[in-house]
């Protein structure tokens, strides 16, 4: 018991740098079995309705065939080493799920001796959770590069969310830092995986009970800051992986310094850059969302995202042309582009509306943020329109209200970041 706990806690502490394990769209339910990825019941994650479920995220094992500069399970790093075998992640999960730990399991691993060697045994563990041992909770894989379509496949019969990561956001990047890998390893499975979800739904009017095959999809990861890529380059792969693979998620992880003394990754003290990250985060969110393009927010021209402010923000100031919004005729589309408005404020402004013209008090009742949406648009009664003022002075004014805003509850060294 002393070998498995310290196992557990070398591939746990592993697994951290893997962020994405998000448990959404899963409709796989209990038919007499243990757990229910369908319903609320030691990652926290949230599930497409919004509830917080556990997860216990593991690594299989931290050895590794590759050399990767930025990942600290690279063979060429002085780390404790540990394996799993199948019957102990079967049994650990297990253990955790009745003593009420976790909701589901998320696991991956490092690559011994071969993509499908490794890939093998990742089957194997998920078959015998689902078959042998009736396990009905959540269940997300990391499909392992270069393995068979025929693994892939069968592991895609007992998981709920299957996911690969890109690693960097280009070819070029990754051959810098990560020479033995390439990104077609990863458009491969990833175009197999989408391409027999697609047949299944074809055949689902033919076939009473189609098998469950990854129900709620793939996503990937990218590591942001090892290497150059501007923020257009970065978004650009993401928009295309969302295009043609359709993925439920693409994850931004900022590069956490792991690996100082190699001379071809950053030197960036001990944070990642979380506000890149987050900057990134938004706009991906505004791109599935909200309806924007692409090219709207990040193009050629304009290749990195300002750090002071939203990039929803940083594109209603660079398109003044569209403002400001008259609230009380505008449709849906139109005021969800106005900053400090989401969707659901969105949606309350219109039914509201019906009962008669919105005025100031009434917009910052329903909860926008009003003192960033007032410059973008009008109101019943609005004391002022964007033309009156220099989109500079626009941007000053939003900067100074989040900073006294938060004086009082941040440090001082850290009100830059807002």
């Amino acid at each position: 018991m002393d070998r498995i706990q310290e196992k557990l806690m070398i591939l746990a502490d592993a697994a951290k740098y893997d962020v994405s394990c998000s448990s959404s769209g899963s409709k796989r339910k209990n038919k007499g079995g243990i757990g229910d990825a369908s319903a609320s019941g030691i990652c926290h994650t949230y599930t497409e309705d919004g509830r917080c479920v556990s997860l216990l995220k593991i690594l299989l094992t931290n050895h590794c065939i590759y050399d990767c500069a930025f990942c600290v399970s690279r063979k060429s790093n002085d780390v404790k080493r540990a394996a799993f075998t199948v019957e102990e992640v079967v049994e650990i999960t297990m253990n955790f799920y009745r003593r009420n730990y976790i909701e589901g399991l998320f696991l991956s691993s490092g690559i011994f001796k071969n993509a499908d060697f490794t890939m093998e045994r990742l089957m194997r563990i998920v078959k015998k959770l689902r078959t042998e041992e009736r396990f009905h909770g959540y269940i997300h894989l990391k499909t392992i590069p270069g393995a068979s379509e025929e693994l892939i496949k069968e592991a895609g019969l007992y998981v709920d969310r299957m996911s690969i990561n890109l690693e960097l956001p280009t070819e070029a990047g990754l051959k810098l830092v990560a020479p033995e890998k390439d990104h077609e390893s990863v458009r491969k499975p990833l175009a197999f995986v989408q391409n027999h979800i697609k047949e299944l739904q074809s055949e689902s009017a033919l076939i009473k009970h189609k098998p469950l095959f990854v129900p709620a999809g793939q996503s990937t990861q990218m590591v942001i800051g090892a290497t150059p890529e501007s923020d257009y380059q970065i978004m650009s792969v993401a928009d295309e992986f969302y295009k043609n693979y359709q993925l439920k998620r693409v994850y931004y992880s900022g590069y956490i310094p792991i690996n100082s003394d190699n001379v071809l990754l950053p030197q960036v003290g001990t944070q990642p850059p979380l506000i890149r990250e987050n900057r990134l985060y938004q706009t991906d969110w505004l791109l599935r969302f909200y309806d924007f393009k692409l090219d709207e927010i990040l193009n050629p021209q304009f290749q990195n995202l300002d750090m002071d402010i939203d990039p929803k923000l940083g594109w209603a100031l660079r398109n003044p042309q569209f403002f400001p919004i008259d609230i009380n005729t505008a449709d849906y589309k139109q005021i969800i582009r106005i900053p400090g408005i989401g969707r659901q404020s969105a949606m309350k402004i219109i039914k509201a509306r019906k009962f008669g013209k919105l005025r100031e008090y009434q917009l910052k009742k329903i909860g926008i943020s009003y003192n960033r949406a007032k410059f973008f648009m009008i109101c019943a009664d609005s004391p002022f329109t964007l033309g009156e003022m220099s989109m500079m002075n626009v941007k000053q004014s939003i900067l100074q209200f989040g900073n006294s805003k938060y004086k009082n509850t941040i440090p001082e060294n850290q009100l830059s970041l807002f």
